[in-house]
């Protein structure tokens, strides 16, 4: 009788390059992977993946239709990539026995003003905060609110509709703007909740830091702590460079990795990746996110790992099936190797009709990989509107600062053709008033 594979529930909201990752690694194991996305059912597997259909805004009825279809196969891990995935997975492991996050500390982890409250209950660091409808927009003496200070919705991620405002015109401009974003057809489409909502916060000045991590029943290893060696400080957040090792001090990064520590301990994750956020000043280290999920896309390939089983270097999706199936390896060290990744910005919004420079780019010494993802001929946006980007480029050298210089040269011979999007003009525009 020959041994049937390990299977293992992966939730994602869309099959792209990290999905596929996640099946390279799957074949590497000899493990099959049950896909739950969130498309229509009624299509007959339009992408042959087998997925279970399952809509993601709705996760308590999303972990119950996986259960049903999964009634009497055995299962043996579960993972989750995404916000959204994330909370119908932690139901479906709660109703499958499988070791994951509590569906409350998930929930929890899916709203800014939630974290901030559980931040400040358990007395970690946390700048002041309100929260508003996004209509009227609050008059903000009324309120108190100081500046600089940060506008926020509260369920979007990749720094989507954050704006910096510096005084009360700053501040109102900001709202309007939020809230154009937020009754936007393309935002409204996603479901998302609290989509009438908006946090607003003190600005925390410093430098930012990042910290990829996995949690086994509660206990915290960092795999990584990224710089951010550009400077975020608006009036829009859009992520550009991260880079490991980490260059602040030992000190510094020991209180980095004690701060995400009890922010997870505090929202109450416990088991699985990590992906957290937080700024550093002179006053110590403020926790600003904390996801129960990898690091996003294709950043998580500038994480590499070392396995005592094979003479090559595995990558974070192959990491994380070892943990979540509980297999050898799951504990092997990062590369020795520097690395880092360029989320390529998008300097304006409009439709991309050109890209130059991608040969050279690549070719420059250190860089490990580019990939342009954005179509030509698609209308992207920047940010605050936006949250994709251009592409991702790659690189590895034998010190942070080195990975650093080959991004930023290998950018600088990148160009990107970028044309307004013409205003699409209403059928009774222009007709004559007869």
């Amino acid at each position: 009788m020959t041994n049937q594979p390990k299977r293992l529930l992966l939730f994602t909201a869309k099959l792209g390059y990290q999905t596929r990752s996640f099946e390279d690694a799957a074949q590497k194991l000899g493990v099959r992977l049950v896909y739950v996305t969130d498309r229509c059912h009624q299509l007959e597997d339009p992408w042959g993946d087998q997925a279970i259909a399952v809509h993601f805004e709705s996760p308590e009825a999303a972990a119950y239709t996986v259960m049903e279809t999964l009634r009497g196969q055995d299962v043996k891990g579960i993972l989750a990539l995404g916000d959204r995935p994330a909370v119908a997975a932690a139901y479906a492991a709660r109703g499958l026995g499988l070791h994951f996050n509590h569906p409350a500390a998930v929930e929890a982890c899916r709203s800014k003003l939630r974290k901030r409250e559980v931040f400040r209950d358990a007395r970690l660091r946390v700048p002041w905060f309100r929260h508003f409808p996004i209509d009227p927009a609050p008059e903000p003496a009324f309120f108190g609110i100081s500046y600089p200070c940060v506008l926020k919705p509260l369920s979007l991620s990749a720094s989507q509709g954050v704006v910096r405002a510096n005084d009360r015109q700053e501040f109102l401009a900001a709202a309007a703007r939020v809230r154009r974003l937020l009754e936007s057809p393309e935002i409204r489409a996603t479901r998302e909740p609290n989509l009438d909502q908006t946090l607003v916060e003190g600005y925390i000045p410093g430098r930012e830091v990042a910290v990829e991590g996995l949690l086994t029943d509660g206990a915290l290893r960092a795999l990584a702590i990224f710089d951010k060696p550009d400077p975020l400080e608006g009036p829009y957040f859009e992520e550009t460079i991260y880079v490991t090792p980490s260059r602040l001090p030992e000190s510094q990064q020991h209180a980095v990795l004690q701060c995400a520590r009890d922010a997870a301990r505090a929202i109450g994750l416990s088991h699985g990746p990590i992906h957290a956020e937080f700024r550093i000043n002179e006053a110590g280290v403020w926790p600003l996110e904390v996801a129960p999920r990898p690091i996003g896309g294709l950043c998580a390939r500038a994480l590499r790992f070392s396995s005592g089983e094979a003479p090559e270097l595995i990558g974070l999706e192959e990491l994380l099936l070892r943990h979540a199936l509980e297999l050898p390896g799951c504990d092997s060290p990062r590369e020795g190797f520097a690395s880092g990744v360029l989320m390529i910005p998008v300097p304006k919004s409009g439709m991309l009709e050109g890209v130059t420079g991608e040969e050279a780019a690549r070719s420059t010494p250190g860089v490990a990989e580019l990939i342009i993802t954005a179509r030509l001929h698609d209308y992207i946006a920047a940010w605050p509107e936006g949250s994709s980007y251009l592409g991702f480029l790659f690189a590895r050298g034998s010190a942070p600062e080195e990975v650093e210089l080959a991004i930023r040269r290998a950018h600088e011979k990148l160009a990107f053709t970028i044309t307004p999007r013409l205003p699409v003009e209403h059928p009774a525009a222009g007709r004559m008033n007869l």
